[in-house]
């Protein structure tokens, strides 16, 4: 892109929309190509009956950013983007971007799915990345993005050969997760019942509703995933278990897109309860790989904590659409 001419800064709209809370952040991009953060809320996804009651909920909450204004929104959303017609995961939503571009006047709109736009973030944010496990981050290999939330999120990084990185989405969190064992076939049997499905998703069980599910299995007990953060220990049955789970998972996740430039974990329940991947049955199931436990140990993991690492990246997609049209 050529900045000669060019109006600056630009003013970008991004949303991360979670299952229980949604971010919105006002970014300028400067001539420069330097995205900063300016105002930002928090809203109640819970508190919305639809994307568009959200979205005009926000001159209440304080946003100085009015679509009209915006040079160009991105929209983050929990559910597999195809079209120009979305239905959220986790949300009883859709959204037809043709409508919202109509009726808010936004000149350029997209959406993208809320792990790709983690992926993004975390590529921005890798100098706040916490070690869980040592290994090599390496951006010009392949590098997985994992994390849980409401959902369970999966994305992916590809190195370029102009030396981009190329996002890529996935759905991972809704395929089956494997279980082994008599206690843990029991868990498998109780989640079931209780979400009446027939098998059991990694959302169901690596996320805060499956944090809430595996205590109440192990305890009897039934509390909200904060309650059951707050109770957390090393030597909580709790903790082991989930740990073991979320190892698992990231494992499997790292040999399915050979993920030897190293993971990125991020999501609210790690982000605050950083015990559940730093517990050693963390370590122990992700190295568990008769043919590639060598590989696996020379892969490091890492822990990103910013809670506004999906709004920053959708920030980046923003950037790019400006740069691709300026």
């Amino acid at each position: 892109m050529t900045t000669q001419g060019a109006a600056f800064p630009k003013h970008i709209l991004a949303a991360d929309i979670g299952g229980t809370h949604s971010r919105f952040g006002h970014f300028t991009l400067s001539a420069s190509g330097e995205l900063a953060l300016g105002a930002s809320v928090w809203a109640s996804t819970n508190a919305a009956s639809s994307f568009l009651e959200l979205l005009e909920s926000l001159p209440q909450a304080g946003f100085d950013l009015a679509p009209r204004a915006a040079d160009a929104a991105v929209f983050a959303i929990p559910g597999a983007v195809v079209g120009r017609r979305i239905s959220f995961a986790n949300i009883d939503w859709d959204l037809d971007l043709d409508s919202l571009e109509s009726a808010y006047g936004l000149s350029s709109a997209v959406c993208i799915n809320d792990f790709l736009a983690q992926a993004h973030g975390c590529a921005l944010l890798v100098d706040e990345a916490e070690a869980v496990l040592p290994g090599t981050m390496d951006a010009s290999r392949v590098q997985a993005v994992i994390g849980a939330g409401t959902g369970f999120g999966h994305a992916v990084l590809v190195p370029m050969d102009d030396g981009s990185r190329l996002a890529l989405a996935s759905e991972a969190g809704h395929a089956s997760v494997p279980f082994f064992g008599e206690a843990e076939q029991a868990f498998a049997a109780f989640v079931c019942r209780r979400t009446g499905e027939n098998y059991v998703r990694g959302d169901s069980v690596l996320s805060g509703s499956g944090l809430t599910a595996l205590h109440e299995f192990l305890t009897g007990e039934r509390l909200t995933p904060a309650e059951v953060g707050a109770s957390l220990t090393p030597e909580s049955r709790t903790t082991e278990l989930f740990a073991r789970f979320y190892g698992r998972a990231v494992r499997d996740y790292a040999l399915t897109v050979v993920a030897a430039g190293g993971i990125y974990i991020s999501g609210g329940v790690a982000a605050k309860n950083p015990l559940l991947v730093s517990h050693p049955a963390f370590a122990r199931e992700f190295y568990d790989s008769p043919p590639f436990g060598g590989l696996l140990r020379r892969i490091g993991v890492r822990l990103v904590r910013n809670a506004n690492t999906g709004l920053f990246g959708a920030a980046s997609v923003g950037k790019s659409l400006l740069w691709k049209t300026g």
